[in-house]
């Protein structure tokens, strides 16, 4: 018979593969029972491996030689199933290849079925040809676990208690926590979510029970729980997991991730698994982060200043907390952080890690040497930048530089040269010249700027808001008002337009009761952010409600010592006869910022001198 060329080489193929399987048949003793290195559940979407792939190299002591079952008929029909698979006839081809794989037992053939079908997007063809797998060789745990993701794949989750408990039960105690982490990950993806957290919470009844593995089986349930919206079942879960093993971590991830003002119960299961002595370190990092996240920037310090005295060795707690010292303008404090940063950070394996944090130091370390006015130091830590996606940000803080020297045009037309090669970065470019003009004080410029931009971008809430918050500089205030009820009615959820508007009514002592309401809807949305809060305090004092108000700002200032919190703490207190506190108060925010101009005009008003 004569191919054409395109089937010649698929015959050619296919043969091959075929003596491949042959000689392995021959040369390879019987396979075990079940695999003795189980592999988790396995992705039916990646193809399996060709039996031409499989054929493993010569032994060098070759074992006794075994007949083979590839008998003339069946290497025929394997021939053409697969010649009818690769060519255009993948029906055709499954059901020689599945016949092939009833006939001979062989665990490859069945999976070539499987992989032929999955390839023609035929679900319920695979899973006949997993079942079959399976009944045919019922100890094949491949079997199983084809069986047990195609089922995933279809959505066909009522049908996975029995695969799954079997597959757990096959899994060695040892690596379950692991099995737990691919269970929680393949299930996540099933359509109706409410019920995979059931039947795997079905499937896992007696590792819920186990100490050795309920900890991260509950994590797994809960996780699950979690992806089905049942946050109150996810919290649940994690508390059970760490009651049954609290050095487990997963409850303690699962917690993390459930962290928030409405679940008060989830902050303590992390606490106590860091309290404990397996403790990771990575895990302490993730609180940290957490922390941040929420503004908690006092706790997430005192985590990480736990951390680095615990592990000096390790890098990335360094420069987090050189981060927030920054921020809290713990200035000393932040560069001795950061250089200790910088000196771990060859330790670090993963390149872009490295890279990035780097680029963050030089950047921090810039900042703290133009807050000693050393704009000389701060050119040359921008000048380590090299790294292609952060050189714009650089060249802008090069640009700030220049401002700050008294050289604004040459500032702004630094930022106007550089690249534009996405919209992003054109956009970047454009607010970061509105920001040089804002720090020069060049109000009307900023403004007139931000208009023509918002008038060809009339939804962009930032623009809205940045113009808004110039044209108040600008004593503009009928049009900074505008704009902010503007920004709400687009964004009803943005927490600074009602902290803006009702900060400037309270500052101006104007409709007092009005904004106080703004300001309360802001904290409902922005819970703990400390400047909010101080807004709300602000607008206490100005109702005459010294105690509330004193009460509010001490929070805020304890969770961010800002210069502007200081300020307003500091006059609640001077009103109130305690003028020591308030003097030592304004020092310490003068020290860490003495051109900020709430705290200035504060203490001119009040004709204080420090």
């Amino acid at each position: 018979m004569n191919f054409p060329l395109r089937r010649s080489r698929l015959a050619a193929a296919a043969f091959t593969a075929l003596v491949a399987l042959a000689a392995q048949a021959q040369t390879e003793p019987p396979a075990p029972a079940a695999p003795t290195s189980p592999a988790p559940i396995i992705e039916p979407a990646e193809p399996a491996v060709t039996p031409a792939a499989t054929a493993s190299a010569p032994a060098t002591d070759k074992p006794e030689v075994q007949p083979s079952a590839l008998t003339a008929d069946l290497f025929y029909e394997v021939l053409m199933g697969e010649l009818n698979a690769r060519g255009g006839d993948p029906g055709g081809g499954y059901s020689l290849i599945l016949d092939a794989a009833r006939r001979s037992r062989d665990d490859k053939l069945f999976q070539r079925a499987v992989e032929i079908a999955l390839q023609s997007r035929s679900g319920d063809a695979a899973l006949a040809a997993a079942r079959a797998w399976k009944e045919s060789i019922p100890q094949s745990r491949d079997a199983r676990r084809f069986e047990l993701q195609i089922l995933i794949a279809l959505n066909r989750i009522g049908e996975t208690v029995e695969p799954l408990r079997a597959e757990i039960a096959a899994t060695p105690q040892i690596e379950r926590p692991f099995l737990m982490a691919v269970i929680a990950r393949n299930y996540s993806r099933a359509t109706d979510k409410k019920l995979a957290a059931s039947v795997v919470e079905q499937a896992l009844t007696d590792e819920l029970k186990n100490p050795a593995t309920g900890g991260a089986a509950w994590a797994t349930v809960g996780r699950l729980k979690l992806a089905a919206g049942d946050s109150a079942g996810a919290l649940e879960a994690a508390i059970k997991g760490q009651e049954m093993d609290p050095s487990s971590e997963g409850p303690a991830l699962l917690a993390l991730e459930l962290m928030d003002p409405s679940q008060p119960q989830a902050e303590p299961i992390v606490k106590r698994y860091l309290d404990g002595a397996k403790a990771q370190p990575e895990m302490r990092i993730a609180y940290a982060r957490v922390l941040v996240e929420g503004r908690r920037y006092a706790d997430a310090t005192a985590e990480l200043t736990k951390l680095t005295a615990a592990k000096p060795e390790l890098p990335e707690p360094w420069l987090l907390l050189g981060s927030l010292q920054a921020q809290a303008r713990q200035n000393a404090a932040a560069e001795a952080s950061l250089r200790k940063y910088m000196s771990l950070a060859e330790t670090q394996r993963d390149q872009d890690a490295k890279d990035r944090g780097l680029t963050q130091a030089y950047l921090l370390m810039a900042q703290l040497s133009e807050r000693r006015k050393d704009f000389a130091a701060a050119d040359n830590w921008l000048a380590r930048i090299d790294n292609s996606d952060d050189l714009l940000g650089a060249q802008v803080r090069r640009a700030s530089l220049l401002a700050r020297q008294g050289k604004l045009p040459q500032a702004r037309e630094l930022v106007r040269s550089l690249p534009e090669r996405t919209a992003e970065e054109k956009r970047e470019k454009f607010l970061a010249e509105v920001q040089l003009l804002r720090d020069a004080k060049q109000y009307q410029a900023a403004y007139d700027m931000l208009g023509q931009a918002s008038a060809s971008s009339p939804t962009d809430t930032d623009l809205i808001y940045d113009q808004a918050m110039v044209a108040e500089k600008l004593n503009r205030l009928d049009d900074m008002e505008r704009l902010l009820r503007r920004l709400i009615e687009l964004k009803p959820e943005n927490q600074n337009a009602y902290n803006a508007l009702g900060y400037s009514l309270a500052d101006r002592k104007v409709r007092l009761e009005e904004a106080r309401t703004l300001i309360q809807k802001a904290v409902q949305l922005a819970p703990d952010d400390p400047f909010i809060a101080d807004s709300l305090g602000w607008v206490e004092f100005r109702l005459g409600n010294t105690t509330e108000a004193m009460r509010i700002l001490e929070d805020a200032y304890k969770r961010r010592p800002d210069p502007e919190i200081g300020a307003h703490l500091g006059e609640v207190l001077w009103t109130t006869g305690q003028r020591d506190r308030a003097l030592s108060i304004w020092k310490e925010a003068n020290l860490a910022d003495a051109d900020n101009e709430t705290l200035q005009e504060t203490l001119k008003r009040l004709r204080v001198k420090l």
